[in-house]
């Protein structure tokens, strides 16, 4: 009897230490085709600086593998030199997969398992394919100064140049907005179109970078990355900012995703107040024939849902209060009506970077975004796979 139970004691004591390395570590496993060197390097990034943690030996198949301790998300760089390699997001617990198919590691890779990485990904590339547009841009732009039509070929280069760059700005604050409570946002605040130029270009967009700061310094308050930012926040911003920009940004309210808006009954209630909750936020004007029939499916998913746990909170963005009020009676929308304090100012919409109506965002129960602009047929399936 005293056999079994001390077995049982060293079974507990085993599964507990092994739970405990899950949670404090990660696992990097990959797979290199093609020609591929001997030692493969995995370095933490220290706010801007690589530290070599661990280096690997990749077999003749082209495998490797690299365990290493964190108890925090962090970014890592896994590469052969300082010029070819790739962005990991690691997270404690994740077993990481990473297949090399190009030339240079950062062509062509697949990643599994690591949802940050996954992001990370996403705007390394995103960023490629517009670093390419923009030099041939350049490049015809240089072609065209020595010819004789450069007066009317010029600007019409210069136009689509600037098209281009507005267009990842734009991605940019998508990704950040959909992805607030993820490191990953920290990188999409500092992504650089050249060495002079960041993604994020235009004065207004402080206004993000104060965002993610307010937000993940209260989930990662111990990440380094998360520190830098506040520093950065809370000093003069060097390269990217401006002194006159951060003497504006020391006196901003605090930012939050969080509109706290009156209803028609003139009570303030705020996003946040809803967490437990699926809560669809979305933005309408009564001027859109658009948004007025969303609002007539909005009322058959909230007769299905809202018992369930759906709540819809409406931002109206019109000038003219009394059209909202009569158009609220008039269709007796049933959930949660408000509109912008000042639509002529229209804050909320501005900071969800709303371009068009009807616009809407899905919260999940913590408060985090699930899914952008679902219309219809595919707001449809998403509810109906959330509740049944």
């Amino acid at each position: 009897m005293l056999m079994k139970r001390t077995f049982f004691l060293l079974a507990v004591v085993i599964f507990a230490l092994s739970s405990c390395k899950k949670k404090g570590g990660f696992v990097v496993r990959g797979f290199i085709e093609g020609d591929k060197k001997e030692y493969i390097k995995i370095s933490r990034v220290e706010v801007d600086t690589p530290v070599l943690m661990d280096s690997a030996k990749v077999s003749k198949k082209g495998n490797f593998k690299f365990r290493l301790k964190s108890d925090l998300p962090d970014f890592y760089q896994l590469g052969f030199s300082s010029s070819d390699y790739i962005t990991l997001l690691a997270a404690p617990g994740e077993k990481i997969t990473v297949t090399f198919k190009g030339n240079h590691l950062y062509d062509n890779y697949n990643v599994t398992g690591s949802e940050g990485t996954e992001k990370i990904k996403i705007l390394d590339s995103d960023l490629a394919i517009t670093k390419q547009k923009l030099d041939s841009i350049s490049d015809l732009y240089e072609k065209a100064s020595s010819e004789p039509n450069f007066e009317a070929k010029g600007p019409e280069l210069e136009k689509q140049f600037m098209t281009i760059l507005k267009s990842q700005r734009k991605k940019n604050i998508e990704f950040i907005i959909n992805n607030i409570h993820s490191l990953a946002s920290i990188k999409a605040l500092y992504q650089k179109i050249n060495p002079e130029t960041y993604v994020l270009f235009d004065p207004k967009d402080l206004q993000y970078l104060k965002i993610v700061n307010d937000t993940l310094s209260k989930y990662y308050p111990k990440s380094r990355h998360v520190q830098a930012l506040s520093s950065d926040f809370s000093r003069e911003m060097g390269e990217m900012y401006s002194s006159q920009l951060h003497e504006m940004a020391k006196n901003l309210p605090e930012t939050k995703l969080d509109p706290n808006l009156k209803n028609i009954d003139g009570q303030r209630i705020a996003l946040s107040s809803l967490k437990g909750k699926y809560v669809l936020l979305s933005f309408w004007s009564v001027r859109s024939s658009v948004c007025i029939e969303e609002n007539l499916q909005f009322k058959e998913y909230y007769k299905l849902y809202n018992k369930k746990g759906f709540e819809i909170y409406q931002i109206n963005v019109d000038e003219n209060e009394q059209d909202w009020r009569n158009a609220v009676k008039f269709d007796e929308l049933p959930w949660i009506s408000t509109r912008e304090d000042d639509p002529r100012d229209p804050q909320n919409a501005r900071l969800f970077n709303v371009r068009s109506l009807p616009a809407n965002f899905l919260f999940d129960k913590e408060g985090n975004i699930i899914g952008t602009n679902l219309h219809g047929r595919a707001l449809q399936i998403k509810l109906n796979q959330l509740f049944n």
